[in-house]
């Protein structure tokens, strides 16, 4: 039986049971149930505190799961990052009082306040920066400046409006760019259900990345349509009964669909349909 970690609340929750229901796994109707087991699937599921996956995952008590990549980089636990979900991403900047700091060097000798203090002492000692302190604070980090707890802070930053109403800029380079991850113990050979699981989500980011649209087109402008739609691997194309026309079948990236239909309508194809992918193996 599989042994799979999911994050029971937070940002991560919703959208990795999403995810894995896509992928055709079981998942809980109710925030309480904090074990579920899958055994159509040979899977067992685990709810789970984001900050703890790491921690199960990479003592070998569950085989895979789901967390945030900066999550598995300050755990310090034996587990590797397996592969990218694509949801939940952020950035990890570095935030100072407004005019005091321009880049990592100048928080030599400074205080640094963050949730995540192995990542920060880690990206630190790696730019061969020394800082006084290292705070750890497990929320309204932004506020710590005012306080006087910190000189500086370290933290998830998306509108960087919060930032500015506590008078904090960002400076330098972003920590980590952070997303959703499928992650593994380190050191041990992935068993065969990871695989089956990876396959199975690597299919459901491709359903959700691209659109299968079909078209028909006179023979003699199919190979500018081919052109404007090469396809994930190649184009299905068949003849036309009673026709001088081919009706192509193709994958298309989601975000390209209206571009891609106003360059074959000019260019003489009709009948375009788009279709969304429930799922795929490729």
């Amino acid at each position: 039986m599989l042994r799979i970690a999911v994050p029971n609340k937070g940002s991560l929750s919703e959208p990795a049971s999403e995810m894995l229901r896509e992928a055709g796994y079981r998942q809980r109707r109710s925030t309480r149930e904090l074990v579920l087991a899958d055994p159509g699937n040979g899977c067992e599921f685990f709810f789970l505190r984001p900050r703890d996956v790491a921690v199960y995952v990479g003592a070998g008590t569950v085989h895979a799961g789901i967390t945030g990549r900066d999550l598995l980089l300050d755990s310090g636990a034996n587990a590797v990052e397996h592969l990218a979900l694509g949801f939940a991403r952020s950035t990890f900047r570095f935030a100072a009082p407004v005019g005091t700091m321009r880049e990592v060097g100048d928080i030599s000798g400074r205080r640094v306040a963050s949730s995540y203090t192995t990542l920060v002492a880690d990206h630190l000692a790696k730019q061969g920066v020394e800082p006084a302190e290292v705070v750890h604070l497990d929320g309204a980090v932004e506020s710590s400046v005012g306080l006087g707890v910190a000189d500086l802070i370290a933290d998830v930053v998306e509108t960087g409006s919060t930032l500015r109403a506590a008078g904090l800029e960002v400076f330098g380079e972003p920590i980590l760019t952070s997303e959703a991850v499928l992650i593994r113990q380190a050191d041990a050979v992935a068993p065969p259900g990871v695989r089956t699981l990876t396959r199975r989500l690597e299919g459901v980011l491709t359903a959700r990345s691209y659109v299968l649209m079909d078209y028909v087109v006179p023979n003699e402008l199919l190979e500018q349509a081919v052109q404007v739609t090469p396809g994930f691997e190649s184009p299905t194309v068949s003849p036309q009964h009673h026709r001088d026309a081919s009706a192509v079948r193709v994958m298309v990236p989601r975000e390209d669909t209206n571009r891609v239909m106003d360059a074959l309508h000019d260019i003489g194809a009709r009948a375009i349909i788009v279709t969304s992918i429930h799922a795929s193996r490729m």
